[in-house]
Parts: structure tokens; sequence; C-alpha cells
């Protein structure tokens, strides 16, 4: 939604007042509310910023609050968003020292024929265009620059085509909300695989809605029309398609849509959404290709639990036969690390790169993707691990507790 920057200081005040007293950010430091009021001042390009949290700040000055909030907020009172990020503490790393690590750090992976220099993938995020005039085509092209591999959202701003145009045939997919009208489903799968992509990532845990109170709060500070952008007006990949009465999620499929996709399209077929073992069995059962592991973002249902503290059972049922991928809380390289040594082939960040989509645009994804790397990597020497396959299951610890947020100063959701 088009906005000005006088205007949108006004918004800021009023957002900043919400958080304050916001059971969202409870955790919310002072020193990070010191943050908020001058580090705009400061920092004026994307060099500057030295972490994510650093990224998020500088967005949350520069985007309405409105879009701000449909960004960070998750559902109910948000238990499951801190969960996401407090579920990596209760992981401890396991370095192994005197390994001969003098050599480049190999970070390089291959999921299902996709390559990348980096396990860090770009997750779907709708609407980005409400964040920075970039949108998808900056992120994609932020994605070709820094070598990472991008799934984008059926919501997606910019057209499919454009995307992938943006980031090289091969290294978008796709990721399918499944209408509840097959005929529209099968138009959507044709028209990504037309455009490039070389798979398809089925969202399955949004069967039945969501309640985003974050979100809808803080649209109340935000006097605009929404009408005027967000309503009445199809995402670019429904053109052509009469929309008027059609929804986006299908809330009857059961498990033997994977097999009436592969029927559609050649495209590699993921299941997006898994969060326990027996679904992520089902999955192989059924034919899928791989597994994403997440709970949206924490945007689905407020179950309390992080996608990390679910990775170890989904691992176990998969035994090896189909890659699994996780998102949803990782904005450390320690976190990326975390994961893959607990079984994930690749990890998915969200929120992180919108923020610096919002801060810098494209410079600013790629300024997020420089810094997550550079902390993977540094993790990944300072613990005997000089490529990705070094990485196993014995350089990772259950604790079997949570360390909450709020005593780790700006490492927060």
């Amino acid at each position: 939604m088009p906005f000005n920057q006088k205007n949108n200081q006004g918004y800021r005040r009023e957002f900043l007042k919400f958080l304050a007293g916001s059971p969202l950010l409870t955790s919310y430091s002072a020193f990070s509310q010191e943050v908020e009021e001058t580090l705009g001042e400061k920092l004026t390009n994307p060099g500057q910023v030295i972490n994510v949290f650093e990224m998020e700040a500088l967005a949350r000055e520069k985007v309405p609050p409105a879009h701000f909030g449909y960004l960070i907020s998750g559902v109910d009172s948000d238990t499951t968003l801190r969960a996401n990020r407090e579920g990596y503490t209760r992981f401890q790393i396991h370095p192994r020292r005197l390994v001969d690590v003098s050599g480049p750090t190999d970070m390089s992976v291959n999921v299902l024929g996709a390559e990348a220099r980096s396990p860090i993938f770009l997750s779907p995020i709708g609407s980005t265009g409400g964040f920075h005039p970039d949108a998808d085509v900056g992120a994609a092209r932020a994605a070709a620059a820094k070598g990472h591999h991008m799934i984008l959202s059926t919501q997606a701003s910019s057209p499919i085509e454009d995307v992938v145009q943006a980031r090289g045939e091969g290294s978008v997919w796709f990721q399918l909300y499944s209408t509840d009208r097959w005929e529209y489903t099968e138009a959507l799968l044709r028209r990504a695989e037309a455009a490039g992509c070389t798979a398809v990532c089925l969202t399955v845990d949004l069967p039945g809605g969501r309640n985003t109170e974050t979100s809808a709060v803080l649209a109340r500070g935000d006097d605009r029309f929404c009408e005027e952008c967000h309503y009445g007006q199809a995402k670019p990949i429904f053109d052509g398609l009469d929309m008027q009465g059609v929804g986006l999620v299908d809330a009857a499929l059961t498990w033997d849509v994977i097999g009436r996709i592969k029927d559609v399209t050649n495209m590699k077929v993921l299941i997006k959404g898994i969060e326990v073992g027996p679904d992520a069995a089902l999955a192989v059962q059924y034919g899928a290709d791989g597994i994403i592991l997440s709970n949206h973002g924490a945007r689905a249902t407020d179950t309390g639990r992080g996608t990390i503290e679910c990775l170890p059972e989904v691992i176990a049922a998969v035994n090896g036969r189909i890659p699994v991928i996780i998102d949803g809380g990782i904005r450390r390289g320690t976190d990326v690390f975390k994961a893959l040594a607990l079984g994930a082939s690749a990890v998915g960040i969200g929120r992180p790169y919108c923020w610096g989509l919002g801060a810098f645009g494209q410079a600013g994804v790629e300024r997020v993707l420089d810094l997550l790397n550079r902390e993977l990597a540094i993790t990944m020497r300072g613990s005997g691990t000089p490529s990705i396959a070094a990485i196993g299951p014995d350089y990772v610890q259950d604790v079997g507790h949570r360390v909450p947020r709020g005593t780790l100063g700006r490492d927060i959701l």
C-alpha cells in the first residue's frame, strides 16, 4: 500500500506505544527500544548493519505499521511465535577441535536437484510489495547474487515469470495454496511449471483460517484505506482466473492430493506444514518428494511448539527417504547449524529477508544473506565442520528445556 515517510512517522509512534505494552514483546529489552528510536539515523546503508535484529529495527521504522504488523504477527497470544525462537535454546552445539578448517568452508547443498551455495533458502512470503517496491523480484535478484534457492508464494506481489527470470530457471520452487476449485489448482501448477519452477510446495497447515490478533491491533493505528490495495484485486498468479467466490484453501484435501498433483505436473512435490512424525511418515507413504517442516511462521495453529522441537521426530519418521527442510524462528547462523545437525537438508528464512527488503530493498536482502552466511561459516569452522556434509547429530545436544529470550538481550522474536 503506498505511503509517505512523513505520515509513517506518526504511525510508527503509535506502533511503538503498542509494543511497549504488548504481550508479543514482553522480552523486548530497554536497549532494543532505545535502538528503535535512533538506529535509522545512524545506519544509512546495509553494509553498516551487523545482525538481522538491527535490520528488523530499520524495517520497523520504514514499513507502515499495518504492513509490519502483518509480517511480525503470530496467532492468538503469539505463544508459538515465541516458541519458534526459544526452541533453539534447547539445543547446544558440541564443537570439535584440532580439525583442519583452513580451507574454504563448503556450505553448498543440492536438494531435489536444486543447487545452492548456502543451505539457507528464501521461504515464501506473500505481499512483499507492501514492504518495498522491489518486492519478490528484488528478493530473487538478491538470491541470485548470493547463490540462494527461493520458494515463491502463491500470494507473491510479482508475476512468477518475472521472479524466475530474476533468479534463474531451476532455482525457484512454487508454494501452492490449492484453492477450493481443482481446475484452478491445475492452472496454477501448469503456470508455475511453464515459468521454470522445478518443485511445488503444497501448504497444508491452514485448513481453518487463523487468528492474527497482533496484526489486527497494529492495523488500528493505520488510517489509510486498505481496500485501495488489498481487496478486489487478485495477485498476479491469478491473472486470467475469475476468483470471485473462490477460496484460497481447500479444507477437504486428504493425502491423495499428492498423487493428484503428480498427475498434473512433473515438478517435485513437497508438503509444507508438517509438524509431527506420523504425518511425515504418511507424506513418504503417499509419494511426497520432500517435506517442509513449518508452522507457517507461527501463523497457523498456536501449538506452543517450535519447529526445531518438532524436527527430531520428523527426521526419525522420514528415516532418510526424502529431504526435510525446516523454517520458523531462524535468526542466527548457529540456528542454521543446529537444524542441519539435527538432520535438516536445508533451512528457510522468511521474516529476516523481508526485514532487509523493507529496510533497503534488494540490497537489504543481500546484506541479511551475507550476515547469516558469515555467522554459519564461523560456526562451522569453530565446530570443526568444514562442509555441510560434516555436520551431524554428534554436534548438537538437546538439554530438554528452553531459555526465555528475555534473558538474551537483542536476540528477540
